[in-house]
């Protein structure tokens, strides 16, 4: 079956234009509509804010499959894609019974408006849902290699020799613990990667009040979070973290098939310690609730997508120091590829992958 939507009618330009295509889709599958507007941030050229959020659906169900886009901001436009197209389906318009559909729209609208994956305080959301009020978990192997990521300058030179310190981190400790440095989240370097917060992020407090407000009777609850860069090109690869051997954990394999969502491997890696997820703060806002799901990622560039993590804060913290306007345009684009590939082939597989996705959780969801 043929999707509803063309590719280039489901993906948007920019944030602005995403939130109009996703408002103007929810509406269109006769959804309640709720705006969550950023209290001091604008779009670059200062136009509001907000996360969006649309319900389909009885208000009172007891069971609800949750869609959230945008958590790495400009990694918004592909979860975006997925939220619009399945919107315009058939399967939005006849739900099953005692069940409701909450899509929560650039819940880091910051990150997508102005082409970063982080917040507006360079945070990675996703690893910025844990005990603020506690110690910090440490990431010693990150402390060793933060002052080797950013090269002063973006060039061959430069990016040689962020190769050279990271290969013989990698020699010395190997891949896995190379991998889990970079990206199991940190708490001591606010302008380096995976940074996880001093403090809830104005995103994750908002999220918490999305989901007391709109899952108030849900008992049961399928989670999609919406992510790019990790497995083969436009292919989803599924990160479960729920509990091993839980029931929720069996029914999002029972979903999406055991070989998808068991014992995954990012990268061929083995899985970092990720801290403060997304995952964790839906679990912690809907305590006594089953909860079952997992990060869908699309892939992009495989293993070579960290060089665009580190992309992302150059473009941050060091293209200033040497203004080339034209040199950032290029990269710019270059960085928005990496993560929303502009190839039309790639943008076809992730709205018939990510609107199937969809409907395999809410069938399941409503057989659990």
């Amino acid at each position: 079956m043929s999707n509803a939507l063309e590719h280039w009618q489901a993906f948007s330009r920019d944030y602005a234009d995403g939130r109009a295509r996703f408002t103007a889709q929810a509406k269109a599958a006769g959804a309640l509509l709720q705006r969550y507007t950023h209290p001091d941030k604008q779009t670059p050229d200062g136009l509001p804010l907000s996360i969006d959020v649309a319900r389909l659906g009885p208000a009172d169900a007891t069971r609800t499959l949750l869609l959230i886009s945008g958590t790495h901001g400009l990694e918004g436009a592909a979860g975006s894609a997925a939220q619009i197209g399945w919107l315009a389906t058939q399967s939005a318009a006849s739900l099953p019974a005692d069940t409701n559909v909450v899509l929560i729209h650039a819940i880091n609208p910051y990150g997508w408006s102005h082409e970063t994956r982080t917040t507006e305080n360079n945070v990675d959301l996703n690893r910025n849902f844990i005990d603020h009020s506690k110690p910090y978990p440490p990431n010693d192997a990150y402390d060793i290699l933060h002052p080797h990521l950013l090269p002063a300058q973006w060039s061959e030179a430069g990016l040689a020799g962020v190769k050279q310190a990271v290969d013989a981190f990698r020699d010395e400790h190997g891949a896995d613990a190379t991998f889990n440095a970079t990206a199991s989240g940190q708490y001591r370097h606010p302008q380096g990667l995976v940074f996880g917060g001093a403090q809830r992020e104005w995103s994750n407090l908002t999220l918490e009040i999305i989901l007391r407000e709109h899952l108030p009777h849900a008992e049961k609850v399928a989670l999609i979070d919406w992510h790019t860069g990790i497995g083969e090109y436009g292919e989803p690869f599924f990160l479960c973290f729920n509990a091993e051997g839980s029931e929720e954990q069996q029914q999002a394999a029972g979903w999406w098939g055991r070989e998808r969502v068991l014992d995954q491997r990012p990268h061929g890696l083995a899985r970092p310690d990720y801290q403060g997820l997304v995952f964790r703060g839906v679990e912690h806002f809907l305590p006594g609730r089953k909860i079952a799901g997992a990060v869908v990622e699309f892939g992009t560039r495989g293993r070579h997508v960290g060089e665009a993590l580190r992309l992302d804060q150059w473009l941050r913290f060091k293209a200033a120091d040497q203004a080339d306007a034209t040199r950032d345009y290029i990269l710019r684009h270059d960085l928005i590829d990496a993560f929303v590939p502009y190839a039309s082939v790639w943008r076809q597989s992730v709205l018939r992958h990510g609107i199937h996705i969809t409907d395999q959780a809410l069938q399941g969801l409503a057989a659990w």
